[in-house]
């Protein structure tokens, strides 16, 4: 079929169709258009019930709208991933072929909710289903077909973070600056800016304003030869490589504009400029756009998220529709009234209010303390309260705080008060030194020309080739350019190499070799063999060298295990598996999946996470601790003296008020230590902003800070009254209230 498509004026409440060829007839009569068709697959006989009655009317409207660009705003607890899924159903049952249906999103949770609703909807009598994917994931899919039009091959490695760095510690040391002059971490974030930007390497130089930026600019060309050398592409290249594919290969694009019909984009405030290149021009031909999200929750800046994507949507496609979603299913009255009143602040954003769907909530409590660790314990102690006395499940508690180091003075006082906590967001699974090693072996028996996960592993665990060695051999295939493996004959013949150290390369290439042929050969075992792998390198004899701990040791072979078990788990779950689709998989799994789960995990705990790991979720009672300039807004954003930099801590404050379903805390401390050094600190101006009246203007004498971020009292005779401080929250051996509600402070 065409697909062809068309928006339905009369946003229907319940489509049914009882054929194919019904489906299109009776499209083509509410639309005044005739479209060619064919039966999906053979299949002349198929039934969709599709019942938008169960939506409210602004999500009714945007799920009845099917042709055209339009912009859905869902405010936080609007129900937008409902809205995107009825959408996409009701475009099936209005004739489009399903696999002719884009839906991209921001994570793999995010994907997999959106495919399991979707398939709730249309049932599954279709033998294709809608493509629903994450950014990086649909542009992998791009690539594999077709990376080899820009010299890289199709079978590329993607590098994470830990590599990347890797490759730009070498990078610094070929332009001969130590990490000393400037960090492998640094160069990363300074180069991933750029490619959020599409500047390429060559671009670099002309877009500095430092001399950190002059000398960034020359460790990425070095950065970029090196992974164009090994194979490989990093994370943001995904995006970065697809666009500069379409621009430059117009056919390519043309192929790839012409798989779908229709293009939703979920998340779109979190969209950066690469991102939406992409957008426009995979929807060029057709206009059928839909994009969901929310202005007041673009938190992501740091990451290259572009907010004036959402807010200018209708410029960048004209005639664009735009339908707000307002109702609040999630949040109480009194924490909405709050949200609604902060982030009205901000003067960028579309005009909408949440509307709550539950009424007479509890009030929002403030509370002041003298320090950070009263903050930590009179919070831990009323949660020790709520679990031990009043039968509040640990996990449906969350606090959620700024900045890193905030969490250490809480996990302290949970291990104190005995109350099970989890912090979220923590050290990734696939970040622990054993795992990174397991994944090195993998990566260089799937892509022998990756340099550095073969350095990291070729004496590990210690076979007798030493670091000098390699180097020799390093620099010899560097001044060839040519591959490790290739010079080795030539650095043997030259003796660069010991005869010991050649003898055990010689071996450890044979072990490479043996293993990826059975991996390739019996991809369905790929745990057994990965197992035996473990075995043959005796790497339980690692563990017991790096950790003397006989518990620690249990712990690392617990994680080994799980690992297997990882690799298991993907072949049970795939059709075709391949040691490169895990290897693929694994890399596409983001800081978003790992949030998620932690958050999965049955253990009944506390949640402790920054605001950012909170985004998506919910959680009945909510702390937001550090009320206070230089935590919220950020000292950065302080200093920065930019409205852009406040309106987004601003967003991010409201995306933490939002996440509170029936309670939500409020903590600040009178001071805090400064290093080694107590400051006291000024209240965060957010909070004088959830309380204004309409008309009442924030003081200016409010804000006043040091250099140390934390700010300093306020001055005398500013007419700004600092908030009244409640009574401490109640300890856990205080008599328990005669109900919940006297928990509760006085409302705003």
């Amino acid at each position: 079929m065409s697909g062809r498509s068309w928006t339905n004026p009369t946003a229907l409440n319940c489509v049914r169709v009882d054929s194919v060829v019904a489906c299109l007839a009776t499209a083509a009569k509410v639309a005044g258009i005739l479209p060619t068709f064919g039966a999906f697959n053979g299949m002349d006989q198929c039934c969709i019930m599709v019942n938008l009655s169960g939506l409210n009317p602004p999500q009714r409207e945007a799920a009845s709208i099917l042709a055209g660009p339009l912009l859905v705003l869902a405010g936080a607890g609007t129900g937008k991933t409902r809205v995107i899924t009825y959408r996409m159903a009701n475009l099936i049952a209005h004739g489009i072929r399903p696999d002719r249906i884009l839906s991209v999103t921001f994570t793999n949770k995010a994907a997999k909710e959106m495919k399991e609703r979707t398939i709730q909807l249309i049932g599954r009598q279709f033998k294709q289903r809608p493509v629903v994917s994450t950014f990086h994931a649909y542009c992998v899919r791009v690539l594999r077909e077709d990376i080899d039009c820009l010299g890289y091959p199709k079978k590329f490695a993607i590098y994470d973070r830990n590599d990347q760095e890797s490759a730009a510690r070498t990078a610094l040391r070929d332009i001969r600056l130590g990490d000393g002059a400037m960090k492998p971490s640094d160069l990363i974030n300074r180069i991933s800016r750029w490619k959020m930007h599409g500047i390429q390497d060559h671009e670099a130089s002309s877009n500095t304003e430092t001399d950190f930026d002059l000398i960034a600019a020359m460790g990425y060309k070095r950065y970029q030869k090196q992974l164009r050398a090994c194979g490989a592409v990093d994370f943001d290249d995904l995006l970065l490589l697809t666009v500069k594919l379409f621009q430059e290969f117009p056919a390519v694009l043309q192929r790839h504009q012409s798989k779908f019909d229709h293009v939703q984009i979920d998340e779109y405030q979190d969209t950066n400029g690469v991102q939406f290149q992409l957008i426009e021009a995979l929807v060029k031909p057709h206009r059928n756009l839909c994009v969901v999200g929310d202005d007041d929750q673009s938190i992501y800046g740091w990451r290259g998220a572009d907010v004036e994507h959402i807010i200018n949507f209708a410029g960048h496609f004209p005639g664009a529709r735009v339908v707000r979603l307002e109702n609040n299913y999630r949040c109480t009255d009194k924490i909405l009234e709050a949200a609604n009143r902060l982030v009205k602040h901000n003067k960028q954003r579309h005009d909408k209010t949440l509307i709550p769907n539950k009424k007479f909530g509890s009030p929002i409590r403030i509370h002041v303390f003298d320090d950070e660790t009263a903050e930590a314990e009179n919070v831990v102690s009323e949660i020790a309260y709520l679990t031990s006395e009043l039968g509040v499940k640990a996990k449906q508690v969350a606090i959620l705080f700024r900045t890193n180091e905030q969490p250490r003075v809480f996990e302290q006082e949970f291990r104190r008060q005995q109350v099970p906590y989890l912090l979220v967001g923590g050290q990734s699974f696939y970040d622990r030194r054993e795992i990174r090693d397991l994944l090195a072996y993998l990566k260089t028996i799937d892509q022998p020309r990756d340099e550095v996960s073969l350095l990291r592993i070729i004496n590990t665990p210690a076979r007798g080739i030493g670091a000098t060695t390699t180097e020799k051999v390093i620099q010899m295939a560097v001044k060839k350019g040519c591959s490790f493996w290739d010079i080795l004959p030539e650095a043997s013949a030259a003796g660069a190499i010991p005869a010991k150290a050649l003898k055990a390369m010689s071996e450890f290439r044979s072990l490479l070799q043996r293993y990826a042929a059975a991996m390739h050969e019996t991809p369905q075992h790929l745990a057994e063999i990965c197992r035996r792998l473990v075995s043959e390198i005796n790497y339980e004899a690692e563990i017991i060298k790096q950790y003397k701990e006989e518990a620690q040791q249990e712990t690392r072979k617990t994680v080994l295990e799980e690992f297997i078990n990882s690799i298991g788990q993907y072949v049970e779950r795939t059709e075709d598996p391949s040691l490169s689709g895990f290897l693929e998989t694994t890399a596409l799994m983001d800081r978003e999946d790992e949030a998620d789960r932690d958050q999965k995990q049955d253990k009944d705990a506390v949640r402790l996470m920054t605001l950012h790991s909170a985004k998506g979720l919910e959680f009945p009672r909510v702390y937001l601790v550090g009320m206070e300039e230089g935590f919220l807004p950020h000292k950065r954003s302080i200093d920065a003296d930019s409205e852009k930099d406040i309106a987004e801590e601003r967003r991010l404050a409201y995306v933490g008020v939002t996440r509170a379903m029936d309670h939500l805390t409020l903590t600040r401390a009178k001071s805090r230590m400064k290093w080694g050094k107590r400051r006291e600190t000024v209240p965060s101006r957010f909070l004088f902003e959830m309380q204004l009246e309409p008309g009442e203007a924030l003081p200016e004498e409010h804000i006043s800070r040091e250099d140390d971020g934390l700010g300093a009292p306020l001055p005398p005779g500013s007419g700004q009254s600092p908030l009244v401080p409640r009574p401490a929250l109640r300890p856990i051996q205080q008599k328990a209230p005669a109900a919940p509600n006297e928990f509760e402070a006085p409302p705003f």
